[in-house]
């Protein structure tokens, strides 16, 4: 076994060590302890780590330090939530130290692991211990100490594991809320299950999934090989559709469980996104187009590939389907003068991206709970935002980092403003002057923030025992301002509790905003609760149309 790694050896890590992720989104997410629907650690992670694969695949290294800085700058751009962007600062911290290598040995590696933890630290306001940070730390410095005593690159990464393995098992008694809900640190363990599939690469261990192994290029010649045997269906097939108004594509999902595998399928209130491999891409489509109009598509021979790939040939592909349609989103109209102001915010729903634009948004990113928004796709609607200055309401505590990604990838000058909730983002756009100067607006909008409390009405989505509430999944869940109000089996007996609690802020304005599971009769029905309740505030209800959320309520 060599004692250093060069550009093949870590793109075939990263690329193992995003399959292990992959299987193991789910144990991941399951560690989550808040009981709310979120956007999941591991489905972050995992996410996050697949546009590094994504972009390997694309090329072929020559050196070691264009590997890494190719890792560096995919998971850059495809960072979501905290955890995504904190593993993108692990993977830049060693590329820096990598720059101008064609191989590392256990010296150098470990090295750049080290620097990787520095720069997570340094971009983390308050840094927490219990996370995927401590784990992180202890392990290069456990990768250190062995480098500096000759252990060679096995030895090395191998103290590096069983240093994270040991870190990750303390984080329970390292973090009050982990404790008391007696599990581990999710992004700790993202972040172990990441180098232990490195480690196993680096030993030739790792058995890669099928589905991740077909999409390696270079050299692997007899791997490639014995995949043709395992495929079984034919074409890679990836299209979006602009939905019908009001139409439900339920049993389009069934069909497509009928036909193919590896089935994907992202959906918003105008178009859905589909991933589907299957022997009839054709008669995939035309079923397609029943539920709305074909916009783009891509089909690709997975068997063809697989051949070229055998051969050491390049796979010849399609262009990716998720770049054209971004070049197509970022082309603006040239003949517009560009202003020195625009906002772009982060939102779900129709109603609520309205509120936005008729406040004065220029773009709306559709992402939020559940679904947060990479750095890419903020990005890219800045970029298209026709402003010299954009501002940018993250609008969700897990997607401000993602957003502040944004500010050294834009030619453009990019102000994120910490909003954390939606309540907060359109409290800000009610105080953005576009006549001011920068600071000025930064001030007014930041400042604004504070003066507006948020209580969010949802549903468990697992069993949880937090914060003294012994929670069922399905419970409806009351919170206020972040902080668990409680879980009720009656409707009716979470307005009456979160009454009590909004009633010692002494409101002068509620805003409802109801989500799209809520119809209008229920919501004035609540509506009249609150008018009831506190007759002196001026209550106002609107249709938000956001998911996840029965109710988001503004209280000033």
């Amino acid at each position: 076994m060599t004692n250093y790694i060069d550009a093949f050896a870590f793109k075939n890590m990263i690329l193992c060590a995003s399959a292990a992720l992959q299987s193991n989104i789910q144990a991941i997410n399951e560690l989550n302890v808040f009981p709310v629907p979120d956007g999941d650690t591991g489905t972050n992670m995992g996410l996050t780590l697949s546009t590094a694969v994504t972009e390997l695949n694309k090329n072929d290294f020559s050196s070691l330090d264009k590997a890494a800085d190719c890792v560096a700058n995919a998971l850059l751009r495809g960072a979501r939530g905290n955890s995504g962007v904190i593993l993108s600062l692990l993977f830049r911290g060693i590329s820096k130290r990598l720059k101008g290598m064609d191989t590392a040995g256990p010296v150098e590696f470990a090295g750049a692991m080290c620097d990787g933890v520095d720069a997570a630290y340094k971009a983390v306001m308050k840094p927490a211990e219990g996370t995927i940070l401590t784990v992180s730390r202890l392990a290069s410095a456990a990768a250190k100490k062995a480098a500096e005593v000759g252990a060679d690159f096995d030895g090395m990464l191998e103290c590096a594991v069983v240093a994270a393995e040991e870190a990750l098992e303390d984080t329970v008694n390292q973090n009050p809320v982990l404790k008391k809900a007696g599990v581990i640190d999710a992004g700790g363990k993202g972040y172990c299950v990441i180098l232990s599939a490195m480690l196993q690469s680096f030993r030739g261990e790792f058995i890669m999934p099928d589905e991740a192994a077909l999409s390696q290029s270079g050299p692997a010649k007899a791997f490639n090989s014995k995949l043709l045997e395992e495929i079984t269906f034919t074409f890679d097939t990836v299209f979006i559709v602009s939905k019908k108004a009001e139409t439900s594509i339920a049993s389009f999902r069934t069909y497509l469980d009928s036909i193919g595998d590896s089935i994907v399928i992202n959906e918003d209130d105008e178009i859905f996104k589909v991933h589907v491999h299957t022997d009839i891409p054709g008669e995939v489509l035309s079923e397609a187009q029943k539920y709305g109009s074909l916009e783009l598509a891509k089909i690709e021979n997975m068997v063809t590939q697989a051949k070229q790939q055998a051969a050491g040939e390049d796979a010849q592909s399609t262009d990716d389907l998720d770049e054209v349609e971004k070049e197509l989103e970022n082309s603006a109209d040239p003949d517009e003068p560009e202003k020195e102001y625009g906002v772009v915010s982060v939102c779900a729903g129709a109603g609520m991206a309205d509120v936005f634009r008729q406040l004065g948004c220029d773009g709306i990113i559709t992402g939020g709970q559940t679904m947060n928004p990479s750095t890419q796709d903020i990005l890219a609607v800045v970029n298209k935002t026709n402003a010299a200055t954009v501002f940018v309401l993250p609008n969700n505590k897990n997607i401000i980092m993602a957003a502040e990604q944004c500010v050294p990838l834009s030619e453009k000058k990019v102000i994120v403003i910490p909003s954390k909730t939606v309540p907060q983002g359109v409290t800000a756009m009610l105080n953005f002057m576009p006549d001011g100067q920068a600071d000025e607006i930064t001030a007014a909008m930041t400042d604004s923030l504070s003066t507006v409390h948020t209580a969010m009405v949802t549903y468990a989505a697992r069993d949880s025992d937090f914060d003294g509430h012994t929670i069922h999944a399905g419970e409806y869940l009351a919170l206020l301002d972040g902080a668990l109000v409680g879980s009720f089996t009656s409707i009716s007996t979470l307005f009456k509790e979160l009454s009590w609690a909004i009633d010692d802020l002494n409101p002068e304005f509620i805003t409802m905003y109801y989500g799209e599971d809520v119809d209008e009769e229920d919501a004035a029905s609540v509506s009249n609760t609150f008018k009831g309740n506190f007759p002196d505030a001026e209550v106002t209800v609107i249709n938000g149309g956001q998911p996840v959320y029965f109710y988001m309520i503004s209280i000033e």
